[in-house]
């Protein structure tokens, strides 16, 4: 073989080296200053310092970024984001449940976060190949919610402002506990579905903003997050509060000899403050006492 074959075989190895090296580096973020964080399942991530391409899976955490001053950072979100006003504005991937990837790699993102309340196994692992650095968001009460926005903002280095949200939110949360403490705790139920009736179980998100307000959800003792009760059920317990989603259907005829329903003590909740462990939360919270301790 001659000097100037070898040395042209040696060339395009060398350039296909260097082509497959250049592609492994694409697929992580900035190798020499990443920052590495744990997410909220205790996953380790590597993320570039300031990320300002991020995309937000679930309508909380877009919520959240916007409150601590990071919408400008936010390439993309899902077609449930709909508060505040200015994510109408942003860059649309697919519902919370169905997000496409083809769009979230075309928005080149340093960062996508997501919410395990929504977001399937098989999805992240598809932004991982990729090479695409995802931060889980997992609150399981109103405490680790707040502690959520702290972590998210040290993430995407907004840390002070999410800090200074993270004290007023716990001011207000405290305020709350401190007018309820000393007061009865009325028989609370919290209606997701009527048909069948859905409900909020002992380790549902829903369940602490019940307890949080000062009320007791008679569904407390069902460990499904959101089991199906049976009508019989839920009038034996004898509820004296009812709350239904702002979207619901009138109070089913089955609880109308409810305590609450006779009292007219059956109130509406705004889905928005109620369903979504972000910021309004806390909104969600204040209006849940109002209801039960006016």
């Amino acid at each position: 073989m001659s000097s100037q074959n070898s040395y042209g075989r040696f060339s395009i190895l060398l350039l296909a080296a260097i082509f497959i090296c250049g592609a492994c580096q694409s697929k992580t973020p900035s190798t020499e200053n990443a920052r590495v964080f744990t997410d909220e399942l205790g996953r380790t991530i590597r993320v570039k310092p300031n990320p300002q391409r991020i995309i937000s899976l679930a309508p909380s955490i877009t919520e959240t970024l916007f409150a601590i001053g990071a919408g400008d950072q936010l390439a993309g979100v899902t077609t449930f984001c709909d508060y505040p006003e200015e994510v109408g504005q942003k860059e649309k991937v697919g519902d919370t449940l169905r997000p496409s990837v083809e769009k979230i790699v075309a928005l080149k993102p340093d960062l996508v976060i997501i919410s395990t309340s929504s977001q399937l196994e098989g999805f992240l692992k598809q932004l991982e190949e990729i090479g695409i650095p995802v931060y889980i968001n997992n609150p399981r009460n109103i405490d680790e919610s707040i502690s959520s926005i702290e972590r998210i903002g040290e993430v995407i280095g907004f840390d002070n402002q999410s800090r200074e949200l993270a004290s007023s939110l716990r001011a207000r949360v405290g305020a709350v506990r401190s007018r309820v403490a000393s007061l009865p705790r009325p028989a609370t139920l919290l209606i997701l579905g009527a048909e069948p009736l859905i409900v909020a179980g002992r380790r549902s998100f829903i369940n602490n903003l019940i307890e949080e307000a000062g009320g007791r959800s008679v569904s407390a003792d069902a460990d499904a997050d959101y089991p199906q009760f049976s009508y019989e059920t839920a009038l034996a317990r004898q509820p004296e509060i009812i709350f239904l989603q702002s979207g619901q259907e009138p109070l089913p005829d089955r609880l109308k000899s409810t305590p609450a329903a006779r009292g007219g003590r059956v109130y509406r909740l705004d889905d928005a403050l109620l369903l979504r462990p972000g910021p309004r939360i806390v909104d969600g919270l204040e209006q849940m006492a109002e209801k039960i301790h006016p």
